[in-house]
């Protein structure tokens, strides 16, 4: 489980969206880990609650794969690759500025658009058979095309569970949700660290100290409060960080744009400013448990509201409504990640003629011929690299 982890987040470039996309194509077709009934609601819980999306999904898939073990091994694979070259980031802090890194950023963002792309296709195929689950993957892909606002992913997700339970009570018995290890016991104890630590963040934040305890509630309280994943909790840890001294705008920002960079989950700039927020000349290793502290900090909330929630989806295998309304939001799922497909990965990456010629390329190799993605990094990459220079 760590390997293939490890191997995820050395390469999981484009975002939680994206990484959900290598998640499929790993988990789900490669190695068969668990269906894709499974993994879409898997997906689908981790979307309806705060923290990292892609973490607690793989941290999930951890957890039905190999156990506790499994679940943490699934975690700390995914997330040591770029947390560990956030941390580095910090110490020698380069420039990603030039013309030709922002080739290498734009030829990364193709690959999400290719990877992306492969698991809308993949996951619309299995999860939308029919009429009415296509129709709600399309009306939730409309909706969040047409409006904007943090809150909609989620709302497209229940307006789906609304919709499987009226259109959806035919099909019902073939959605079953995911078999998780986690019982009433294990799901009320998480819930109740969770509030807790909460609560003590909220109360060490408000004494204004700069000190490691001081840190690691900011970061806490921002993994805690966060609907939406990485990018939406970006600003929210700004205007706790620079406007009270830890970091100035420029570090900040110059981290913010190393983090888009970098393969693995957005949350991991917590390791970076847990690094540049350490005392000045304070060595190595005292940046190294700063990093450290606030890294563990803002993935903790998540983790604990992945494993109460996963406690509740037990109950849903009892009640045929409860298994339609999954297979509606199943399909809210697809509609989501096609909306996401479109904007942002499409928007911010597909300009002209030869970018869609990259991302069909890309999208080509992995749906026919089932391609590595490491592969389609580099090929989109050098493709990019090469409209540079042309």
């Amino acid at each position: 489980m760590f390997a293939v982890a490890f191997g995820l987040g050395l390469t999981a470039f484009g975002g939680p969206i994206a990484h959900l996309g290598y998640f499929e194509r790993t988990y789900v077709q490669r190695r068969r880990w668990l269906s894709a009934d499974d993994y879409a609601g898997i997906v689908a819980l981790c979307q309806m609650i705060p923290g990292p999306a892609s973490s607690q999904v793989g941290f999930l898939v951890g957890l039905r794969r190999a156990g506790w073990a499994g679940a943490a091994a699934a975690w700390l694979g995914f997330t040591l690759p770029s947390a560990v070259l956030m941390f580095a980031f910090a110490l020698v802090a380069p420039n990603l500025t030039g013309p030709w890194a922002q080739a290498v950023l734009h030829g990364l963002k193709l690959v999400a658009v290719a990877v992306v792309a492969q698991a809308v296709w993949s996951m619309a195929r299995k999860l939308c058979p029919d009429l009415p689950r296509a129709a709600l993957a399309l009306l939730a892909a409309a909706v969040l095309l047409a409006t904007s606002g943090v809150g909609l992913p989620l709302a497209a997700l229940l307006a789906g569970a609304i919709g499987g339970v009226i259109l959806c009570r035919r099909v019902a018995a073939a959605a079953t949700p995911p078999k998780l290890a986690v019982g009433p016991r294990a799901g009320a104890t998480a819930l109740a660290a969770f509030a807790l630590l909460l609560v003590v963040s909220l109360v060490i934040s408000g004494r204004g100290s700069h000190a490691l305890p001081a840190l690691s509630a900011i970061a806490y309280r921002a993994g805690a409060l966060v609907f939406g994943g990485g990018h939406v909790v970006l600003p929210l840890l700004r205007d706790a960080l620079v406007p009270s001294g830890w970091l100035t705008d420029d570090r900040f920002l110059s981290g913010y744009g190393a983090a888009q960079a970098l393969p693995g989950p957005l949350f991991t700039i917590a390791a970076y400013i847990g690094a540049a927020a350490a005392p000045p000349a304070s060595g190595p290793w005292t940046a190294a448990l700063w990093s450290a502290a606030a890294l563990l900090a803002i993935f903790l909330p998540g983790l604990l509201l992945a494993v109460a929630g996963a406690a509740v989806w037990r109950w849903i295998g009892r009640h045929a409504a409860a298994r339609g309304a999954l297979a509606g939001v199943n399909a809210a799922v697809v509609g989501v990640l096609g909306a996401a497909l479109y904007n942002p990965i499409w928007t911010s990456a597909v300009f002209n003629g030869r970018d869609l010629a990259i991302a069909l390329a890309g999208f080509v190799l992995l749906e026919r011929w089932r391609a590595p993605p490491i592969l389609i990094v580099a090929l989109c990459v050098a493709a990019a690299l090469a409209e540079r220079l042309a």
